[in-house]
């Protein structure tokens, strides 16, 4: 079973990884990612139906991790694209008004399973046999899980209730995120109203402008080194017309590269020193 589910979890972070950039995820992303998850439960659903599991352990084991772990993707994505397909056309309060509806919806959530959350997070094991062995189920401390019109050969009493509660931890910080972009929207706006209209624009790539922005920090030549980066961004960002999205997760990204960590401040000095050159010929 490991072996079958691990190549699975490996399909689909590789996919995220490569469609999911900076977990820069619209709608059609969430969709495509939705469409490619699926298949990959129905193999897993499959496969369990007819598989036999060694031991009570392996089965806690594969009910309590493993199948959360897939199904949380599922549902984090087809929650993203529901929330994105429902937000409102309207002013930013109307769209931040939207995202708060669903953080508020996760609380309520999370208190109404206060219990198990506490029995999860604390790593308990005392009640594992009736959370997740197949045909263990109490319906005292499973009264609200949905038993009956489950697949009995690929649930547990609570497995789906784990993979909720993993997918609204990822779904946490996307609409942090998205509530953060509507705010930074915001100040973008009102710093550029401030700034003499200008007809440049940025053609370069958004990484290159984040590059350039952190090497602007770094060096510490704005305000004798007292802008901070979020400073500098914005003004990257309202004077050349161009959204940087979450610029630190790009940055990260950036200082993760094993070769060439600094692509574009490298070509700036290549190109420079061969006008220079060409001056002098």
């Amino acid at each position: 079973m490991k072996q079958f589910s691990d190549k699975i979890i490996s399909k689909i972070n590789t996919e995220i990884e490569i469609s999911c950039i900076n977990n820069d995820v619209s709608s059609n992303k969430a969709l495509h990612m939705i469409n490619f998850i699926r298949p990959l439960f129905e193999e897993l659903r499959d496969y369990t139906h007819k598989y036999d599991f060694r031991d009570d352990e392996e089965e806690i084991y594969f009910f309590k991790n493993i199948k959360p772990l897939i199904l949380s993707k599922l549902i984090y994505y087809n929650d993203i694209y529901t929330l994105e397909l429902r937000k409102p056309n309207g002013n930013k309060e109307v769209v931040k008004d939207h995202y708060k509806k669903k953080q508020a919806a996760i609380v309520d959530f999370c208190n109404n399973n206060l219990d198990f959350y506490q029995y999860y997070r604390s790593k308990a094991t005392h009640l594992d046999r009736y959370y997740f062995l197949r045909g263990h189920e109490n319906y005292k401390l499973c009264h609200n899980c949905g038993l009956l019109d489950k697949d009995p050969l690929f649930s547990s009493c609570c497995d789906h209730r784990v993979a909720k509660m993993l997918a609204y931890d990822m779904l946490e910080i996307y609409l942090q995120q998205r509530l953060q972009d509507v705010e930074r929207i915001e100040v973008v706006e009102t710093s550029r109203a401030f700034l003499p209209d200008n007809p440049f624009r940025w053609t370069s790539t958004k990484v290159a402008a984040i590059e350039l922005g952190y090497a602007i920090f770094a060096a510490g030549v704005l305000n004798n080194g007292n802008a901070d980066i979020k400073e500098i961004m914005t003004y990257i960002e309202a004077s050349f017309k161009i959204d940087l999205g979450d610029y630190y997760r790009t940055y990260l990204t950036i200082r993760e590269r094993k070769r060439d960590r600094t692509t574009f401040l490298n070509s700036l000095i290549e190109k420079l020193l061969r006008k220079m050159d060409e001056n002098d010929n």
